[in-house]
């Protein structure tokens, strides 16, 4: 399976943090003085009082921009830290990459002193989402091998709230769903290099899905289709903040 070392090297121009996404996690972050972002990429979302980022990437750690947070390339399942390092453990869109679940969340507990904030999805709303269930059904079979139920990351969390994420219609972090209601987007190779889901299933298999795509976009039958999204600011494609205070 491919690494970020292998499909992250644009991350840092496609993946470029929302500011309305990131007002949630600043609020569900609360007011932790300090905290450690694990599984950090390029360093999205990532307050102010980020005192430490946790990434096994070299590249990833390479696209962060000046003056972020040190990093320090270690793996969730095993990270070189103190208990109760920082008020707060952040994980945005990472677990489901972890070789071992238990073991990463563990560690999430372990270091944080307060509360520990998970974003990840639901993928039994984010399968039915038009692009997976109309076009790329091969890139949501290689989702089903690697989503985490939410409820068993809430249990592993010893409880969590579970709060929805909406996604605005023009967002600007280029994660899987958030071209919902700008389809030609998913037509554009650089906008696919930086959604995991569909760099690690392989242009091969995407490739018929993506030419229906086109020529629905071209005959106007993907806007007829799909009519009810054209007005609409936001939409729940099943992403999810799990919030456990410790």
């Amino acid at each position: 399976m491919a690494t970020y070392d292998s499909i992250g090297a644009t991350y840092s121009h496609t993946r470029r943090p929302d500011p309305r996404i990131a007002v949630e996690i600043r609020k569900a972050l609360g007011d932790a003085a300090t905290v450690i972002n694990v599984g950090a990429g390029t360093g999205s979302y990532e307050p102010p009082r980020t005192v430490l980022a946790v990434e096994p990437s070299s590249v990833m750690i390479a696209q962060r921009p000046a003056g972020s947070a040190p990093a320090l390339q270690a793996c969730a399942e095993s990270i070189p830290l103190a208990d109760d390092a920082a008020d707060a453990v952040m994980a945005l869109l990472t677990v489901h990459h972890w070789a071992d679940l238990e073991a990463g969340m563990g560690e999430l507990l372990r270091i944080a002193r307060r509360r520990v904030v998970v974003l990840t999805w639901d993928q039994a709303i984010t399968r039915r989402f038009w692009l997976l269930e109309e076009y790329l059904p091969e890139a949501a079979a290689f989702d089903d091998t690697r989503a985490i139920a939410v409820d068993r990351l809430a249990a592993l969390l010893g409880g969590a709230r579970i709060e929805t994420l909406p996604i605005p219609h023009d967002c600007t972090d280029g994660f899987g769903a958030a071209f919902w209601r700008r389809p030609e987007a998913y037509l554009d190779p650089q906008v696919r290099a930086g959604i995991s889901m569909l760099a690690q299933t392989g242009e091969e298999l995407l490739r018929p899905g993506l030419v229906r795509l086109s020529d629905d976009l071209s005959s106007g039958l993907w806007h007829e289709r799909h009519a009810d999204l054209l007005g609409r600011e936001t939409l729940d494609v099943g992403y999810r903040l799990l919030i456990a205070d410790l």
